[in-house]
């Protein structure tokens, strides 16, 4: 007959079911080296039998650790943020702490403190907050808080520790593709004017002509989407023929919008206008044509990014706030050359 287990498993279960003590149990499962290979095995065996899982909330009580961190996270719908938020959480998992996340639909002072209140009320021993605008990074830096800060984004010369893709190095990359690639200017399409990757974007896109000697032409905005994308594909088909070959285009999301404005013009890419995008979007190789972007590296983001809370959290931070950038990586496909393969420098 199969017993149905009223309650789940506990340590002294799995001890009398492996015949070894309470203690020996409590020492497998914190990797103590002093455990006999044959006993860990037995126990481990006892363990996947019964199921069982251990009781952070009683550990927390002994150990007075929690080993549970907080994101802090806004725009999630976005593939930057959410791509960011999931190696964050992979990352925690990895080290093995569990992660408790409120999504905001803003950052501002008022919402951002109260985040941190109903985090710190569940025990987090630090945050990770994902900020993307500047406004958020300054209210960030206001407000004072029980436990260590890490911030995802953000300004270069914040006081607070912070881990990001160099955004301005991503736009030095495709800018820098096209002017190699014998256009004479390139165009740019910025995003939202609050977000410090847009600004830090734009800002690597105008060093780069101003280095080569070019005159940075008029920049337009739009708002990450598609749509946006599209609204400005309309205005820069209005320029094909004036001196526009070239556009380099601050997210994949709305690069879309503008291959297909300039499609319906009959402007065709790359033959008429190259184009590159930011963030290697998983569908951005399935564009017509695949995209030309920047890939950035979530997951080192992620894990960079919990590693610096950690020393944080066990009191080994570097002088000052550690600042730490991630280099990104220009991803080359036909939507600046006819053929993908073509070598970088090589004439449309």
């Amino acid at each position: 007959m199969t017993h149905t287990r009223l309650r789940p498993p506990t340590m002294a279960d799995v001890a009398r079911l492996a015949g070894v003590s309470h203690q020996t149990v409590s020492r497998v499962l914190g990797e103590h080296p002093n455990v006999r290979d044959e006993t860990r095995a037995r126990v481990l065996r006892a363990i996947e039998e019964m199921g069982y899982r251990r009781n952070f909330s009683a550990r927390a009580l002994a150990t007075r650790r929690t080993r549970t961190l907080g994101v802090v996270a806004s725009d999630t719908t976005l593939y930057g943020p959410a791509s960011t938020l999931f190696a964050l959480e992979e990352a925690a998992r990895a080290e093995g702490y569990l992660v408790s996340t409120v999504s905001l639909r803003e950052l501002t002072m008022e919402k951002l403190s109260e985040a941190l209140d109903h985090l710190s009320e569940g025990g987090v021993e630090g945050v990770v907050a994902i900020a993307p605008q500047r406004s958020a990074v300054e209210a960030l830096a206001e407000l004072r808080h029980p436990f260590p800060v890490v911030v995802v984004g953000g300004e270069p010369g914040m006081d607070i520790p912070r881990v990001g893709v160099d955004q301005h190095l991503g736009a030095r990359l495709a800018t820098g593709h096209l002017l190699a690639a014998g256009h004479r200017t390139v165009w740019h399409l910025a995003g939202p004017e609050d977000w410090q990757e847009a600004a830090d974007r734009a800002a690597g896109w105008r060093a780069t002509l101003e280095a080569a000697g070019v005159e940075p032409p008029m920049l337009l905005r739009g708002d990450w989407s598609p749509l946006s994308g599209y609204r400005a594909g309309q205005e820069l088909a209005g320029w094909v023929g004036r001196g526009l070959t070239a556009v380099f285009v601050a997210n994949d999301q709305m690069a879309l919008g503008v291959l297909r404005a300039l499609r319906e013009a009959g402007v065709r890419t790359p033959q008429d206008v190259a184009v590159v995008g930011f963030d290697d979007i998983p569908e951005s190789e399935f564009f017509a044509p695949p995209l030309t972007t920047v890939r950035q590296d979530f997951a080192t983001v992620g894990q960079r990014g919990i590693a610096l809370l950690l020393e944080q959290i066990e009191g080994r931070p570097a002088a000052g706030a550690p600042r730490i950038a991630i280099e990104p990586q220009l991803v080359v496909r036909a939507s600046t050359f006819p053929s993908a393969a073509q070598p970088e420098g090589a004439p449309l």
